[in-house]
This record gives structure tokens, C-alpha cells and sequence, in this order.
């Protein structure tokens, strides 16, 4: 039946699709291309064993969303000495032979020093999550080969690339200036440098949430002899809200349905053992899936993240099908109930010792910006 004349046009496929066009697909693509690229070079070059440096530095083209490319500068430029940091603080932990309670204190360390200099740089996301990741796993990974220099300077170029992708938006606009509004969204996100976060209480708190939950967590996953304990300390970190956000328990939740369902996909792809470049194929599609829904559902969007996890580790170190994704599962379970355990303290913490109300220089974190 024809639509009568007048009537407002239905919302289908298409105006969906342009609702996501330009902002959302450019940070997935960015995402994706600083995944796949230098992945692909190190396949090429039969150094898939460097996998987990070259995926950590690229995660710096995660930062700097939404934001204009001058402020963009500032915090990416900041997440990619970040993550460079994080790896090669891993890459010495694993170099030194660290015992454990020297990793668990450099792990304390790494947490207070990231989320106070993103909340002070107005870095966001604002949590540990990607930095806590990239120090655990480096320092799993053994080198006793003295190519610990090597480990570094593929994670220096795969920030330096990661970086020139998050950036590149500026040459592209500049490209199209006349008609950048019709072809581009806009960069709304203002992220103000804090000079006083370290004085928030907020901050602190935050801190203090994500070291009590992360240390409970891997030390759990150690006493009871379950493999790769940096899972369940990941999936604790990756829980907890950051600092000025409201404190919920929703994000567990998701995180364990859908690492539950990251899971089953990640069964379908490893267990047919599919030929290397299929699983590049896979991790470029997963990170561009992931970037897209991050922002508009935490469960889906790990839906996709757990098995690009879950690749570049089988990839890094490869290990029986069965045990990596038994592991995972179990872990981010543990994490999880860690993770709330924090939450739940922290809310009982601010009934007796109230937080201080935002302020300019130390506002709330509206919800779009929590991922």
C-alpha cells in the first residue's frame, strides 16, 4: 500500500544506518586497521609470538572519541604513552622473573598512576582496563631469549601507527571542509585537564575499588590453580565504574552473559582451527563490531570482544581450546563477583563518609561516557 502523501516517512534500515555513519564507523575502522594492520605484518614476517605487543599498542586508536582533534592531541597522545608504558613495564616483570609479590605491587602502582593522570588529562575512557591488560599479559609471555628490545619496538610502532589513525580524521575533514557537517558528525566531547583530580575523593575511591578488586580476584584465581589468573583480574577492572560515575552492578551482569556468549562464538571460530589469516579476518571483524556497540550496550559489544581476546592469545601463546575458554569463563566469573563486591562496598563507604558534589574542575561523568 502506498504511503499517503504528507505522512512522515517509517524509521527503517537506512536512517538507522545513517544514525551511525560517520563518528561511530570511523572509530571502528580506526580500531580495526590498528588490530589488523600490524598483526598482519607480523604474520607475514613469521613473528606471530610478538601478536599480544603489536594488539596492546594498537589500542591507543581506542581514545580520543568523540573529541575534537585539538583536545584529541592532548589524550590520545597520553593513552599511547600509557599503553607503551604498561607494555614495557610487563615486558621487564617478565625479564626479571618478577615474583608475585612484586608483580601485585607494580600492579597496585600501574592502577593509582593511570586513572589519576587520564582524570587528570581528561583521558576516556577514564578506568585501567587496557593498560592493567597489557601489563599482566607481557609479563606472562616469557622472554629469555634477550628479545626484550624487539618485544618494545613492536609496541612502539604499533602505538605510533595506532596514533596517526586516531588523528588522521583531521586530514580528512580538512579534505572535505566544504561539506565536512554532511559527510562527518561532530565532535562534541569536552575533556578538560583537571589540574586538582588528585585532591577528588572520588578518584581515590576509584583506586581503591579497582586495586582491592584486582589483587582479590588474581589472588583467587592463584590460590585455586585456574590458568591465566590475569583474566579474572581484567574482568574485575573492566566492571568497575570509573571515578565520578554512579556505582552499579549492571555492567557485571553484562559482562558475564556476554563474555558467556564472547565465549561460544570463540568455540565456533578456534575449534575448526581455521588457517592464521582466517583468525585475522576474525579479530578485524571483532574489533570493528565491538567499537560500534561499546557505546550503546556493554553485554553485546563483549559479545565481540571476547573472542578478538581470546584470538590474540591463542595466537600470542597458543593453548588447548578447551582450557583457554574454560579459563575465560571461569575467571570472569571470579572477577565479576569481585568487582561487585567493590561496588557494593563502595556504595556503603559514601552513606557514612559522603563524597564531596562534583564541581567544575571535578564534574560528573555523564553515561555515554562510561565505557
Amino acid at each position: 500500500m502506498a504511503r499517503p502523501q504528507g505522512a512522515p516517512r517509517p524509521e527503517g534500515l537506512v536512517a538507522r544506518l545513517r544514525s551511525l555513519r560517520a563518528l561511530d564507523l570511523e572509530v571502528a575502522l580506526r580500531a580495526a586497521l590498528a588490530a589488523v594492520v600490524p598483526l598482519t605484518v607480523l604474520v607475514v614476517l613469521g613473528r606471530v609470538d610478538l601478536a599480544a605487543y603489536a594488539a596492546f599498542g594498537g589500542m591507543t586508536a581506542i581514545f580520543g572519541r568523540s573529541e575534537p582533534y585539538r583536545t584529541r592531541l592532548r589524550t590520545v597522545t597520553a593513552a599511547g604513552a600509557v599503553q607503551f608504558g604498561a607494555i614495557g613495564v610487563g615486558i621487564l616483570l617478565s625479564v626479571v622473573h618478577a615474583p608475585l609479590i612484586v608483580e601485585a605491587g607494580v600492579l597496585a602502582l600501574v592502577v593509582a598512576v593511570v586513572i589519576l593522570v587520564y582524570n587528570t588529562l581528561g583521558v576516556t575512557p577514564s578506568g585501567p582496563l587496557f593498560a592493567v591488560f597489557a601489563v599482566l599479559v607481557c609479563a606472562a609471555q616469557p622472554v629469555d631469549d634477550g628479545s626484550g628490545w624487539l618485544r618494545w619496538g613492536v609496541a612502539a610502532a604499533a602505538v605510533a601507527f595506532a596514533w596517526l589513525l586516531a588523528m588522521s580524521g583531521w586530514l580528512l575533514r580538512r579534505a572535505v571542509r566544504t561539506r565536512e557537517q554532511a559527510i562527518f558528525k561532530a565532535l562534541p566531547r569536552q575533556a578538560p585537564v583537571r589540574a586538582r583530580a588528585y585532591a577528588d575523593a572520588r578518584v581515590w575511591l576509584n583506586i581503591a575499588q579497582n586495586v582491592l578488586a584486582a589483587l582479590a580476584a588474581g589472588g583467587v584465581a592463584i590460590a585455586f590453580g585456574i590458568g591465566h589468573p590475569y583474566w579474572a583480574v581484567v574482568s574485575a577492572v573492566a566492571v568497575i565504574p570509573p571515578a565520578r560515575a554512579a556505582h552499579t552492578v549492571q555492567r557485571a551482569w553484562h559482562r558475564v552473559v556476554g563474555t558467556a556468549a564472547g565465549v561460544g562464538v570463540t568455540a565456533l571460530v578456534l575449534w575448526p582451527e581455521p588457517p592464521i589469516w582466517a583468525l585475522v579476518a576474525v579479530i578485524a571483524v571483532c574489533q570493528f563490531a565491538a567499537e560500534i556497540l561499546v557505546g550503546r550496550h556493554y553485554g553485546a559489544a563483549l559479545v565481540f570482544v571476547t573472542p578478538l581476546a581470546l584470538t590474540v592469545a591463542h595466537l600470542a601463546a597458543p593453548t588447548p581450546i578447551p582450557v583457554l575458554l574454560g579459563d575465560r569463563l571461569i575467571e570472569t566469573v571470579v572477577g565479576a563477583a569481585f568487582a561487585v563486591g567493590a561496588v557494593l562496598l563502595a556504595r556503603r563507604f559514601v552513606e557514612y563518609v559522603p563524597m564531596p558534589p562534583p564541581t567544575m574542575a571535578t564534574p560528573s561523568i555523564p553515561p555515554e561516557e562510561r565505557s
